[in-house]
């Protein structure tokens, strides 16, 4: 399998690309961002491009891969319907437009959120915009399009999110995390259950295209991998 990744330098992009290069049916992992990825291995390689809104001039970089996953994502908080609709549904549709284009037998994986309104009509925003998203993704000729939805997710492995704001929350609130995870582990998902979901997807093309926390949590069993 060869796997295109977006957002690897996040949280959630972390995870999955330690559980691509731990997966040994997996041969070629190739990043693609504007910064570089630190990680170094002998099955990855990356892009660093400064215009993801305009990924023409490295169409020949992002060919020849069976999946994508994307986890490129911002915050709405206090940003505005425009703006925000712009880095998530405008630069994900530029972005896997192209690669349909280039690989139609590809997976694309695209990590959206609980509560994504697929009416694209209710009162939240931010959910309005993924529901969009995703519902214009499944209209693209790709082999097929998983749409991720966890609700919490923790980071394990010695991951930690870029944002600092964040890093503080999850260091506040790890024990309850964990405890959660415990107590609640269809609800709660990790950085190595939702690497190791989405793999799983790739493999074994599920009927569902709608992957919630309950799923990722049996996708993630399914696909799990000695330590």
């Amino acid at each position: 399998m060869k796997v295109l990744l977006f957002g690897a330098t996040g949280m959630v992009g972390q995870g999955v690309l330690r559980e691509c290069l731990l997966a040994p049916d997996v041969s070629e992992v190739r990043t693609v961002g504007r910064s570089a990825t630190p990680q170094r291995d002998p099955k990855l390689s990356g892009v660093v491009h400064a215009d993801l809104m305009d990924c023409a001039a490295i169409a020949d970089d992002l060919r020849g891969f069976d999946a994508c996953f994307f986890c490129l994502g911002v915050s709405s908080f206090r940003m505005s319907e425009a703006d925000y609709t712009r880095l998530t549904y405008d630069l994900t549709l530029a972005i896997a437009k192209l690669l349909a284009q280039l690989n139609p037998g590809m997976t694309f994986t695209y990590v959206s959120g609980s509560g994504t309104d697929s009416t694209e009509r209710g009162r939240s925003m931010w959910a309005r915009v993924k529901g969009r998203t995703e519902n214009a993704l499944l209209r693209l000729p790709f082999r097929s399009a998983y749409l991720f939805r966890p609700g919490v997710i923790v980071p394990l492995d010695g991951i930690r999110s870029k944002t600092r704001a964040y890093q503080s929350i999850y260091w506040i609130l790890k024990p309850v995390l964990s405890l959660a995870k415990a107590l609640f582990p269809k609800q709660v998902a990790t950085t190595r259950s939702v690497g190791l979901a989405m793999l799983e997807v790739v493999r074994k093309q599920p009927p569902g295209r709608h992957i919630e926390a309950a799923d990722i949590e049996a996708l993630s069993l399914a696909a799990t991998r000695p330590d």
